[in-house]
């Protein structure tokens, strides 16, 4: 097993705008990045009554970004994706070398 840092915040914070959290539930949105810790691959969270598990987490940076993961993200494209998250992050700016946590997820089997 990896050796990760301390968790900076709880999985239940993971996916929490709502239209993120329908896109999960609807398969379309399968990764989040967060610039701390909320899962630990193993790890399980709730949304809506669906269980999901994380399945990977790891270090990226934001200039390593491709559309197909903005897609794993939810949104049609890498463009989208950033200008999505620099209106929802006032005074964020788009930092090609700032490191992100990319927390993978899927729907827990039964």
């Amino acid at each position: 097993m990896e050796a990760y840092p301390e968790k900076t915040c709880s999985i239940d914070r993971l996916v929490t705008h709502a239209k993120l959290v329908e896109a999960t539930k609807a398969g379309m949105k399968t990764q989040q990045r967060r610039d701390g810790i909320y899962g630990l691959p193993g790890e399980t969270f709730d949304l809506d009554g669906m269980t999901f598990v994380v399945t990977d987490l790891k270090r990226q940076r934001l200039g390593d970004m491709t559309d197909a993961d903005a897609k794993a993200e939810g949104y049609p494209s890498l463009d989208m994706y950033r200008d999505i998250i620099l209106k929802m992050h006032a005074g964020m700016t788009w930092e090609a070398d700032a490191l992100v946590w990319v927390h993978s997820f899927a729907v827990q089997a039964e």
